[in-house]
């Protein structure tokens, strides 16, 4: 079966309504319990990335607030008295939605809906608006349709319209006959959920064997895959170095979809490069699970180029975190190539320093093309182990010479009486053509 036809099944569940926030008329408080293992710098920069999530969904951010806890309340995740005046300053702001930076319980948010009359969602919510906005192949929205699926399951949160339409005809027939009809609903709706994630599951399981028996046509051919934090420059990076005209925007998973492309290294075949959906802290487990077909193109790499954005005074952070993601799909041993993005932005000594600290790595701008030659060299030697070999070849050998413009990087080419002379940079997989045509110092 075809992917096409794989999609064509789930047309009607792809389409179904994500309960989406109206873009730019919502107006949010964000707020955070900071526990005692927290670290107050660590924390600070979370809730202003948990701001940024905010305004790549639209939301209107007026004001992040944060308690400091041995623990989150397990009814109400504040305490009472902090919660009460949280929600008063949201009501004299005329505020109609708060953000938990956090994963709440099912629990906690229906207590702080039902005790203080406002709308709650938390970090989770806030991502899989961002990714069901941003999904635009069906791949895409498949993948997002399970995590929000399995996000909603305990639940039911603003799912169907109709589960609310029958609590009301269940109110209005007395308090017994509403609990028996709702709890009735409740079932009938998980059931129907429970029925659509399998279907998807097995949906994308067919996606990945397809990608699987793509990869393996192409079993020779070398890939390479760019991974990072979120805006990183992944995209941008990938554009540079292939011409793909991929969307780049100044915005967290602005890149939900894996493209790849041919790149044409100066030794060796074409190789296929490949672009991913951005990591970040804190990422939901079913999310990652849920883009398995897509992180395929990490795990099934010959080499990662691990993009991090080094002008950020939390990029320590965001390589760890990258590395956490990688080592949980299985990718965590594939080779690396450390790549400091964004090194324009950077003064002299502070380049430098970087430079000395991340031995082995390479300090570029995607954007303006800085150190891109120097990367594509670090490329190659990480992929193929690249030797440099100095031959004399038989004028009857001209034929290879040939050859080693194709298969290697020719640094001299000189044409003696006693023979052809070359120095050449070469792919040690091909080094048994030549054995017999090693120069000797």
């Amino acid at each position: 079966m075809s992917q096409d036809n794989i999609f064509e099944d789930h047309d009607e569940i792809i389409n179904e309504e994500w309960q989406d926030l109206e873009a730019g008329e919502t107006t949010a408080f964000i707020g955070m319990v900071i526990r005692p293992t927290h670290d107050p710098q660590e924390a600070r920069a979370s809730l202003e990335e948990m701001q940024r999530l905010a305004d790549t969904a639209d939301i209107k951010v007026l004001d992040i607030l944060s308690q400091n806890r041995k623990h989150p309340d397990n009814s109400l995740y504040f305490g009472k008295g902090f919660l009460e005046e949280l929600v008063q300053n949201m009501k004299e702001a005329g505020c109609e939605l708060l953000i938990i930076n956090d994963e709440l319980s099912p629990s906690q948010a229906r207590n702080i809906e039902k005790e203080h009359d406002i709308e709650v969602i938390d970090r989770t919510e806030v991502i899989l608006t961002i990714f069901h906005r941003h999904a635009k192949t069906k791949e895409a929205k498949l993948q997002v349709k399970l995590a929000e699926l399995k996000y909603q399951l305990p639940r039911l949160k603003r799912l169907w319209t109709h589960l609310d339409q029958e609590r009301g005809t269940a109110r209005a027939m007395g308090g017994a006959a509403s609990r028996g009809m709702g709890e009735k609903q409740l079932e009938i709706d998980k059931r129907l959920i429970r029925e659509q994630i399998r279907k998807i599951d097995k949906a994308i399981d067919r996606i990945s064997a397809i990608k699987e028996t793509q990869r393996k046509s192409r079993d020779k051919t070398k890939t390479i895959c760019i991974v990072g934090y979120t805006n990183a420059g992944k995209s941008t990076l990938f554009n540079r170095l292939t011409d793909a005209g991929v969307l780049v925007q100044d915005q967290l998973f602005a890149t939900l979809d894996s493209t790849s492309r041919q790149l044409k290294l100066s030794a060796g075949e074409p190789v296929i490069l490949s672009d991913t959906v951005g990591f970040i802290a804190d990422l939901p487990h079913h999310l990652v699970a849920s883009f398995r077909a897509t992180l395929m193109e990490a795990v099934d790499a010959d080499l990662l180029i691990h993009l991090v954005d080094i002008s950020d005074d939390r990029h320590e952070f965001y390589i760890e975190q990258v590395n956490m993601v990688l080592q949980s799909i299985g990718a965590g041993e594939i080779p690396q190539l450390l790549v400091l993005n964004k090194a324009d932005l950077l003064d002299a000594v502070h380049l430098k320093l970087v430079n000395k600290y991340y031995k082995g790595s390479v300090a570029i701008s995607a954007i303006t093309g800085e150190n891109i030659d120097e990367l594509l060299v670090m490329m190659e030697e990480k992929l193929y182990s690249n030797m440099v070999y100095k031959l004399k070849l038989p004028y009857e050998q001209t034929s290879m010479v040939s050859r080693m413009h194709d298969l290697g990087k020719i640094t001299q080419e000189d044409y003696l009486e006693d023979g052809i002379y070359l120095e050449v940079t070469l792919p040690q997989m091909y080094s048994h053509l030549i054995k017999d045509f090693i120069k000797e110092d």
